[in-house]
């Protein structure tokens, strides 16, 4: 079956031999393509709208997180400026702290060369006031035989009693003055080791009798002993002054803690030697100290008499010169009611 086919203008055309299945079939592919595309249109249209509400919600988060980025920013910011104040503020107070310890700690050094002044005082004061009284002696003998001399009334027993008088006051003064010029020359060179970092020859047993001697006003009015048990050949290359802080920091620590209530305590230094180090053992029977309080006492500032004279620095020094000058260590062993042990070990060698 044939059909006539007309152009635009009304010709006909040649003519197709086509079956009606053929045209109904593409006119319902047509139909089923047209409905398909507008399916893909509309899918198209949906998927569009969800990638722009996506889009609209990605830029609406990147938003809030660029905000949250600024605020914490800025919050950085704000806490890094305090963070250097405060820095600086404690910077401030340690060098503030550094200051007040180290006054304190010359104005210790100052009151041990008080003690020492007061010492020198009282051990000089006996071999002075001895050559004193031979001096006036020599004195008042000198002018009664000057007299007889001028009056031509000088017999020989007089001449031989003043020659003797002379010469028993020269003795006199030579020892005393010689005694008088040695306590000085020892005073003076625990003087210097007080206040100095020097390190020499010294003979330990005699050096810490010296050192004790500055200690004489704190200890006079008391019934307070001390024992130093030291073999007498003992000598050390080392540093006397530190020797002297630490044994002088211990006893006044004693003294004002140990025996607060005691009328009379006593206080035994024990030194030995073991291998190639020195030990020294201080035991005081005093009143002891906490438990508690042991693991406090070697902190600076730490004291239990604040407001009565106590720095808390006395055992702070101890500690900071037998563990950093000395090379050693200190462990204090105490109960309270049965005296207080610290126990010294340095090594004989100090680098």
């Amino acid at each position: 079956m044939s059909y006539l086919i007309k152009d635009m203008e009304g010709n006909y055309l040649k003519t197709l031999p086509v079956t009606v299945e053929k045209a109904l079939y593409r006119k319902q592919t047509e139909d089923a393509l047209k409905t398909y595309q507008n399916h893909l249109e509309e899918l198209v249209k949906e998927r569009t709208a969800e990638l722009e509400t996506e889009i609209l919600e990605r830029k609406r988060i990147e938003g809030e997180v660029r905000t949250l980025n600024a605020e914490l920013e800025r919050r950085v910011e704000e806490r890094t400026i305090e963070l250097r104040i405060a820095n600086q503020e404690l910077l401030q107070s340690l060098e503030t702290l550094r200051k007040a310890q180290e006054q304190l700690i010359q104005s210790e050094k100052m009151a041990a060369l008080g003690g020492l002044v007061a010492g020198i005082a009282h051990e000089i004061n006996t071999p002075v006031g001895v050559s004193i009284t031979a001096a006036s002696h020599l004195e008042q003998q000198t002018k009664e035989i000057n007299t007889h001399y001028h009056n031509n009334t000088m017999r020989r027993s007089e001449l031989e009693h003043y020659l003797d008088v002379a010469e028993q006051a020269s003795r006199i003064l030579l020892i005393n003055l010689q005694l008088a010029a040695d306590q000085i020359q020892i005073f003076k060179q625990v003087a210097v080791d007080q206040t100095s970092s020097e390190r020499r020859f010294f003979n330990l047993k005699n050096y810490l009798s010296d050192v004790l001697l500055s200690l004489y006003p704190k200890l006079r009015n008391t019934r307070h002993t001390i024992t130093i048990n030291c073999p007498d050949t003992l000598s050390l290359d080392s540093y006397p002054g530190a020797f002297s802080q630490i044994v002088r920091n211990l006893v006044l620590n004693s003294l004002v803690h140990g025996f607060e209530h005691k009328e009379q305590g006593e206080i035994t230094l024990d030194i030995t030697l073991q291998a190639e180090s020195l030990q020294l053992r201080y035991t005081d029977n005093g009143r002891g100290i906490g438990k508690e309080e042991i693991p406090k006492i070697f902190e600076p500032f730490y004291t239990t008499k604040r407001g009565h004279g106590g720095s808390g620095l006395g055992l702070n020094i101890v500690y900071n010169l037998v563990t950093q000058q000395l090379q050693g260590t200190i462990v204090c062993e105490s109960q309270p009611g049965a005296g207080t042990t610290f126990l010294i070990q340095v090594p004989l060698s100090i680098s």
